[in-house]
């Protein structure tokens, strides 16, 4: 790992950002919002997902875990790079992130941006982002290249699987052949997924988790859809599905939110509240599997990204589908307007 630091000096962990108190939840959700023909009071609703929960979102502090834990990864490894995090909408923001890392003589770095998978908000925009923000700050700003998605990397599916896995031995592990799996992903436009391989990846990830799982009953569905009801968005539904399944007499289900690697509000409010009470009412036995989050080998496989893109090592990957990308094409994740052509990373 001698020359790592000639090639790169710094890991940037990119996301999306979340309020952490209560007077943080406005601020946040404009920043969200901002640009968007959203109504106010669709503002104030989502709102009081948010307090609901004290104003605090879990995914700055999940973040925080997962630097903590690549920082013992690396010391682990003799990997010797700081880690920075910049987020999209919140504190920490990444135009402060990147002026800090240029104070710091950072010139070259790696980004992760966390999300598995491809799509116009869960990596072109980041790009976009990271942009701008070097727009900001102009002459000397760090050079950003971006790890791939790792949809298929063996070491985040097997993560996921033992996921599930415990999740599944809450439930009766004798009936465990009765037990109906639902993996879900935040749905998105239809025309923003008509330009990427949004769909196509998670339907992997979701056939790889359960086929490594030995899963014979599941669906992919998605939830936390939003916008105009006119336009059309990915479904099913999870609550829809959930009526789907109790007609089919099915009483026991795990729900994996294979498209979110660490617990959002979407996860804690749509699944935990929202979908459980559902379960509920229909009388079915709903445990909620654990995002990868800080998990061994999803660490474990960060650092191997690190050490593919530096090096150009085997990419590996698993199941039907490639190993994504490292540099995005030009056409990558469009939406059905024209993007601003961005700077690559």
């Amino acid at each position: 790992m001698n020359n790592l630091r000639d090639k790169y000096q710094a890991l940037l962990i990119v996301s999306f950002g979340g309020p952490e108190g209560p007077d943080d939840v406005m601020p946040f959700l404009r920043n969200v919002l901002s640009g968007k023909n959203v109504p106010e009071i669709r503002m104030l609703e989502v709102a009081e997902h948010y307090q609901r929960f004290g104003g605090v979102s879990p995914i700055n502090a999940q973040n925080r875990d997962l630097i903590a834990a690549l920082e013992q990864e690396f010391r682990s490894s003799e990997i010797e790079l700081p880690i920075y995090f910049g987020n999209r909408n919140w504190h920490p923001f990444l135009a402060d992130t990147l002026l800090q890392m240029k104070a710091d003589g950072i010139r070259d770095a790696l980004a992760f941006f966390t999300s598995t998978t491809s799509c116009y908000s869960g990596c072109r925009q980041y790009r976009e982002n990271i942009f701008e923000a070097q727009q900001q700050i102009g002459s000397g700003a760090p050079r950003i290249h971006k790890l791939r998605m790792p949809f298929n990397h063996p070491s985040f599916i097997e993560a996921a699987a033992e996921r599930l896995q415990v999740a599944m031995d809450e439930l009766n592990p004798q009936h465990s052949s009765g037990i109906y799996v639902l993996f879900t992903a935040h749905s998105i436009p239809k025309t923003m997924a008509d330009g990427c391989q949004y769909e196509r990846q998670l339907q992997e990830s979701s056939r790889l988790v359960a086929e490594y799982s030995n899963i014979k009953n599941w669906s992919l569905v998605y939830q936390s859809r939003s916008g105009p009801p006119m336009q059309p968005w990915l479904e099913p539904d999870v609550r829809d599905y959930l009526d789907e399944l109790n007609a089919q007499r099915i009483n026991q289900i795990v729900i994996m939110p294979i498209g979110f690697v660490s617990d959002h509000m979407e996860v804690m409010f749509d699944l935990d509240v929202e979908a459980r009470e559902k379960c509920a009412e229909l009388g079915i036995n709903m445990v909620r599997a654990s995002t990868v989050g800080t998990h061994p080998k999803f660490v474990s496989m960060i650092r191997e990204l690190i050490l593919e893109r530096a090096y150009d090592l085997q990419r590996r990957a698993i199941g039907k589908l490639p190993a994504s990308h490292d540099v995005c094409p030009p056409d990558c994740c469009q939406l059905s307007v024209a993007i601003p052509a961005t700077r690559p990373v």
